[in-house]
């Protein structure tokens, strides 16, 4: 049954083999039944432990990070025009540095 993988594009939940009815992937094996319907397999998966954990991003630029790749930031923020942002970047890149350190 692993060989029809190989057609398999898109899916929620792929259930191999006579012995493998969707009961046992809703109810029994692991995988959650809250699939993606509709086509949505195509960009979404199924629901999962990870959909409960939160997580968060943490970033950190130096001084010198930011000033390589600010004017880029500033165009891509300028072109969604989030002003504001360009502006925080602006900023930080015009100022002088006073104690030698990341802001």
């Amino acid at each position: 049954p692993f060989e029809d993988l190989k057609r398999v594009r898109n899916a929620g939940a792929v259930f191999l083999g006579p012995n493998t009815p969707e009961p046992v992937g809703d109810y029994f094996a692991g995988p959650n039944h809250t699939l993606p319907t509709a086509g949505c397999a195509k960009f979404s998966s199924p629901l999962g432990v990870q959909d409960f954990v939160k997580t968060s991003s943490v970033l950190h630029y130096t001084r010198e990070r930011l000033y390589q790749e600010g004017p880029s930031i500033i165009r891509f923020a300028e072109e969604e025009e989030l002003f504001a942002h360009a502006e925080a970047v602006r900023v930080r890149i015009n100022s002088s540095p006073t104690t030698g350190k990341d802001l």
